[in-house]
């Protein structure tokens, strides 16, 4: 097994799960982390929220040991800012500390944070010059190919994060104009290898192990990160594992799926600080998600949409493995 260092952080050289708000919640990271997710990294926190004791401040910052090695991402625009901000999620003990520069929802670009920043690339050094110089721990930035087609700046932008004195960086290769739609370019990432010596850590478009393996192939990179390739399929991290470990893999029967959907959910119900009835209602999509790809899928899939309970949903997966097996 190979291994990258991310400062002096150990971390297998398979693949990882990316940061996804209102998504890789704990219970997604664990389930992920059990099937063979190398790191896993939080929802995105607010550094203002965290310097005004946001109230979701100890669900999005707790990392437990199970889900170590893990990273805590920040974002905001203001030095001073992710400076305390620092401070406060170091008190968490996360394994890293990374800096969301990459989101590119309308109400983060919007105050200058996420993906706005490489617009400003005076100002993304400014921001991790003080994060790195303000944590403890390794300081990784995760970014984009750029705003636009016009203002592709992921190599420039490497290299001033890599003067800022992180540890590492991750680069999804589509622009903010794209958010998820087309293809991710997997050659800027190639680009951004050969530009910085700090490991670099790939992401977009991996969905299985032959996508993974070409990633790699392709970028030179130093690690795999996936995100929507995971959702309802943290299996995909057991087969890159698997391969990478020399061990057979045998992917899941629809009653394994169906097992581990309702493991998720239960582990939702468990871990989250919301009363049960709201929890079950996060739990929805990740329900659906684990029954794409199959026959019939798609009524059982608004029926998710619908659940009320977990017995519900107990019932909902008998349903469907019943009609595989009938089909």
């Amino acid at each position: 097994m190979e291994y990258i260092n991310i400062g002096n952080v150990k971390i297998e050289k398979t693949a990882a799960l990316a940061p996804m708000a209102s998504v890789a919640d704990r219970a997604y990271r664990l389930m992920c982390r059990e099937y063979g997710a190398a790191y896993v990294v939080s929802e995105m926190v607010s550094a203002k929220g965290l310097c005004y004791s946001d109230r979701k401040t100890n669900e999005l910052c707790t990392v437990t040991e199970a889900e170590r090695p893990m990273a805590v991402q920040i974002f905001g625009s203001e030095p001073e800012f992710m400076k305390r901000a620092v401070e406060i999620v170091s008190g968490y003990n996360p394994d890293i500390i990374d800096i969301n520069m990459g989101c590119p929802v309308p109400k983060v670009v919007g105050i200058g944070c996420g993906c706005s920043l490489m617009k400003d690339v005076k100002l993304a050094q400014e921001v991790a010059s003080a994060t790195v110089k303000a944590s403890s721990v390794p300081v990784t930035v995760k970014f984009r190919k750029g705003w636009d087609d016009d203002n592709v700046n992921a190599v420039e932008f490497a290299k001033a994060m890599e003067a800022s004195g992180v540890a590492a960086i991750a680069v999804h290769g589509r622009t903010r104009e794209q958010f998820y739609t087309g293809k991710a370019d997997w050659d800027i990432i190639s680009e951004v290898k050969k530009s910085v010596s700090i490991p670099v850590i790939a992401n977009g478009d991996v969905t299985d192990l032959q996508s993974c393996l070409e990633m790699y192939r392709q970028t030179g990179c130093d690690l795999v990160m996936i995100g929507r390739g995971s959702y309802g399929n943290p299996f995909v991290f057991k087969e890159i594992s698997s391969y990478f470990k020399g061990e057979s893999y045998i992917p899941p029967t629809v009653e394994q799926r169906m097992e581990t959907m309702l493991r998720h959910i239960r582990l939702i119900l468990e871990t989250s600080e919301k009363a049960a009835e709201l929890a079950i209602k996060e739990a929805r999509k990740h329900a659906a998600w684990y029954m794409n790809g199959f026959y019939g899928s798609a009524k059982f899939r608004a029926r998710c949409y619908n659940l009320s309970s977990y017995s519900e949903a107990e019932g909902l997966a008998e349903e469907f493995i019943t009609l595989q097996k009938n089909r």
